[in-house]
């Protein structure tokens, strides 16, 4: 079965993840693509290896930048693939605010938006991320809408007992 868990930065998309993998223990796996996306980028060997595939336009101020690398390898998804193709049975936790925007989206047995006000997600992440409520803001222009009619689950308060009677392994 796979999940995929959407919301806007500080939504509790990580709470929930962790929440369902405690649940469901070595029968879960989390794919949270943005984590593997920001980590991988910050090796010297991956980045040099980026500019070489794809060319310098893929840097904005002398680094990769991740949107513009995006729409150039949006489309191939071939590792995740693999670590769905390696897993069957288990429960697969897509945690990722783009999901929509792929084929992973359509391939998904249960949709999740956490569709949290913008106040308390606003709150969370200057606590978190220790920002200013002005880089929040840039951060949430640039984040994108979802449909919630496009969602099988739409919570603006987490409910995580709900999710996991809806959860079928």
């Amino acid at each position: 079965m796979i999940i995929s868990i959407c919301g806007k930065s500080g939504s509790g998309k990580s709470t929930l993840t962790n929440e369902l993998l405690k649940h469901f223990g070595d029968k879960a796996i989390h794919i949270d693509v943005d984590k593997i996306g920001h980590y991988v980028n910050t090796i010297p060997e991956v980045l040099n290896e980026e500019v070489k595939c794809f060319g310098e336009g893929i840097k904005t101020n002398g680094i990769v930048d991740r949107k513009k690398l995006g729409k150039i390898v949006f489309s191939s998804n071939e590792e995740m693939d693999k670590v769905i193709e390696a897993n069957p049975g288990k429960l697969i936790i897509l945690d990722w605010q783009l999901t929509p925007k792929t084929k992973f989206f359509e391939q998904s047995d249960l949709t999740i938006l956490l569709d949290i006000p913008v106040k308390i997600r606003k709150e969370r992440i200057i606590k978190r991320d220790n920002i200013s409520p002005e880089k929040f803001d840039i951060r949430e222009q640039a984040s994108i809408d979802y449909s919630l009619y496009n969602f099988d689950i739409v919570q603006s308060e987490m409910n995580i007992d709900e999710i996991k009677r809806m959860v079928k392994l």
